[in-house]
């Protein structure tokens, strides 16, 4: 049973519930009663359409509710992508470089901890930091990183690093996984993104990449990552060649080391992005991106099996656009990401929103879905709440170029 306040559920969820299937209802009410939602439950609510789909999204927004009240978080960061050559072939990223490519680039401490200054200059609070697995960087590089930037921004929170990259720089350091996080934890490092993670079904990965690490090794370097006293994101893609068994059963497993560790801080669920990924042109069957509907069931399901262990469920403004995510805000989702000032993986990939939604933008697409913008720190604790003033109307760090019509239909919508 999960610790859950009983509170007595608002009109629209009861309307909800009366109106879903018998089979959907009762599940929805056993997990507002506190029971665990189990995999296989978990599947079954991942087929609702209709009035099954409305239940379950009302059902995820009460524990919502109950969890962290009527406030939107989002924290003021600056994406730094410090290289993006790798050649480690991931089928969905279109980032990555051969060090030969006229594109192909590696940032010097100096201007990564430059751009680090430049963001906190900006009302930035933390550096997000990862790159490519560059054949020629050694272990050391990823500790120079941190103690550069702490150097220039003492105060800035640093959250870097993936599984992969850190099971890269152990390698390449010839130190034991633990060994390899004190060091960069000593250094300056403040918490790890939990990306990387996809899928964590081997079948599932070995379509998606051949050469990327494994389930077990990211189980085992993201244990390794609480166990030294790091907080970390946990992430998952999909969209794919996916299936919602493959969804329980990750949502499941992420659950099962919380249970364990207490180290993660929120839960990301990421659409695969298809336009200009190589998996979606050159592997047969790959779906282009989830559907809406499987949006709304990600999320919602996520809140629900993740209830009392996992109280954040970020909607990625990157992936779904202002208004879908705005959506994700009505069906369990509590925090909408960070500013960015810069965003390149997901635009290499295709993704059709800009680099960057300013702090007062981010309020104003808060607000329009209802809810009290929140401004937080990458560890969830309040810098400022919203409630009747705005952030200050800084102009994008990157600027705009004229606009498609998405884009203008996404700029006005975080104008209202």
């Amino acid at each position: 049973m999960n610790d859950l306040p009983a509170m007595s559920p608002p009109v629209e969820l009861e309307t909800a519930l009366r109106r879903a299937s018998r089979p959907m209802r009762e599940i929805l009410e056993r997990t507002l009663g506190g029971d665990e939602l189990s995999e296989h439950d978990a599947i079954t609510l991942f087929s609702a359409a209709d009035d099954d789909l409305s239940a379950l999204t009302a059902a995820a927004d009460e524990l919502r509710r109950r969890a962290k009240g009527d406030a939107v978080t989002f924290v003021v960061n600056r994406n730094i992508n410090f290289t993006n050559v790798c050649y480690m072939g991931c089928r969905f990223c279109n980032f990555a470089k051969r060090q030969e490519e006229s594109d192909a680039e590696l940032l010097s401490h100096a201007e990564v901890a430059r751009r680090a200054r430049e963001a906190f200059e900006r009302g930035g609070t933390e550096v997000c930091i990862q790159g490519g697995l560059h054949p020629k960087i050694a272990g050391s590089h990823y500790g120079e990183i941190v103690r550069a930037i702490k150097a220039e921004v003492p105060s800035i929170h640093i959250h870097a690093f993936s599984p992969f990259e850190i099971w890269y720089g152990a390698r390449k350091s010839r130190q034991p996984y633990a060994e390899f996080l004190s060091d960069l934890k000593s250094a300056g490092l403040g918490s790890v993104p939990g990306t990387a993670a996809e899928i964590l079904d081997e079948r599932v990965r070995k379509i998606l990449t051949q050469d990327k690490l494994s389930a077990e090794a990211w189980v085992e370097i993201i244990r390794s990552v609480h166990a030294v006293g790091l907080p970390s994101t946990a992430t998952i893609m999909y969209g794919h060649v996916d299936e919602p068994e493959h969804w329980a059963a990750h949502i499941g497993l992420i659950r099962s080391i919380q249970k364990e560790t207490r180290g993660f801080t929120e839960f990301v669920p990421l659409g695969f992005i298809h336009y200009d990924s190589p998996l979606y042109r050159d592997v047969p069957g790959v779906r282009p991106g989830p559907t809406r509907e499987e949006h709304l069931r990600l999320h919602a399901v996520a809140r629900l099996m993740l209830a009392g262990w996992i109280d954040n469920i970020q909607a990625s403004w990157v992936k779904l656009g202002p208004a879908l995510a705005q959506e994700m805000l009505r069906c369990g989702a509590n925090d909408l990401g960070g500013t960015l000032m810069n965003e390149s993986i997901s635009r290499a990939a295709g993704a059709l929103w800009g680099q960057e939604v300013t702090a007062r933008e981010m309020v104003g697409l808060i607000r329009g879905a209802g809810r009290v913008p929140t401004q937080r720190t990458t560890l969830y604790q309040t810098v400022e709440v919203y409630e009747t003033r705005d952030p200050d109307d800084l102009a994008p760090l990157v600027p705009r170029k004229a606009a498609s019509a998405a884009r203008e239909l996404a700029e006005a919508h975080w104008r209202r």
